[in-house]
């Protein structure tokens, strides 16, 4: 019995030294698992050329309640000067002149200083990487002022528009608005402006709805406003929140106040409705007599009939 018993463990330890030796193959490695690689960003990264909000005055907005697109369609061919806003008081235009041309448009605009050496339409990080391909050179007028020439896509809308500062030598992002209603009225085709004709308005006494814009925000007008329809011209009575003005330019002529005990009222043209109109109002309320610049807006769909 012992002797079958010595030949059992011998038996076994010669098959663990065999297994040992390689006599047997080991497990095999576990394959690593396939992942899919990580798909490649389409996003551009960030241009050291472009500069970013930290490095920018505050933005003001452009373009206000009630402005809608005006495309060169609705425009006679001609140059014009043109109101502009910016959205940065670091990009200053001093004038601007719009021409119009087999329906493409585009300003001549004047800077107060000469720090910028490019523009761009379009925004900062476009013109970082458009590789010079329609960057916009300045050039000197007479007085040593830059101009550049800007295509215009739209009036009465957000243009971007990127400026290259020569001393930070970075992109900055502008936004420009062309104000429709500096224009003279000559310069819009016919059709375009909705009037008293166009809207067949009889002659009488009726009510319309007038939103004030501009200024300082202090300011409102009495709304509904008094309108008169005579002969297809038409005038409002606006009634101011302040007895401070003295008087009320419209196209560039003056009109007087009316009688009025508690506050300042004109009576004035009102050529169109539903597109803002070019007003100044001249207060008193300061130190010195001071002009200010508003728009009035005629709801042609708020007309009724005076009761």
């Amino acid at each position: 019995m012992k002797a079958k018993i010595s030949l059992l463990l011998a038996c076994l330890l010669t098959v663990g030294l065999l297994a040992g030796c390689g006599g047997s193959e080991a497990p095999a490695a576990a394959a690593p698992v396939q992942t899919e690689a990580p798909a490649a960003t389409t996003e551009p990264a960030a241009s050291p050329a472009v500069a970013d909000a930290s490095q920018m005055t505050t933005v003001e907005e452009v373009v206000e309640e009630g402005m809608t697109p005006i495309y060169a369609e609705s425009l006679v061919d001609g140059s014009y000067p043109i109101a502009v806003d910016s959205s940065s008081s670091m990009f200053r235009i001093t004038e601007a002149v719009l021409n119009v041309e087999n329906g493409e448009m585009n300003a001549v605009l004047t800077l107060s200083g000469t720090s910028y050496s490019y523009l761009y339409p379009g925004t900062a990080l476009e013109a970082a990487t458009a590789e010079g391909e329609g960057v916009i050179e300045y050039a000197e007028n007479a007085e040593g002022a830059y101009t550049y020439t800007l295509p215009i896509p739209a009036l009465d809308a957000a243009v971007p528009c990127a400026a290259y500062s020569k001393n930070k030598e970075l992109w900055y992002d502008r936004t420009l608005c062309f104000r429709a209603d500096s224009l003279p009225q000559g310069a819009f085709a016919d059709g375009f402006f909705v009037t008293a004709e166009s809207l067949g308005l009889a002659d009488g006494d009726y009510t319309v709805a007038v939103t004030l814009s501009g200024g300082s925000g202090k300011a409102s007008v009495s709304s509904p406003a008094r309108l008169t329809v005579k002969d297809g011209t038409c005038e409002a009575v606006i009634i101011w929140s302040s007895k401070n003005y003295d008087y009320m330019k419209v196209d560039g002529e003056q009109y007087l106040p009316i009688p009025n005990e508690d506050t300042s009222a004109f009576r004035i043209p009102v050529a169109f409705f539903d597109r803002p109109l070019a007003v100044i109002a001249d207060t008193v309320a300061m130190s010195q007599p001071y002009e200010i610049d508003y728009s009035l807006l005629f709801d042609s769909e708020s007309i009724e009939a005076a009761p």
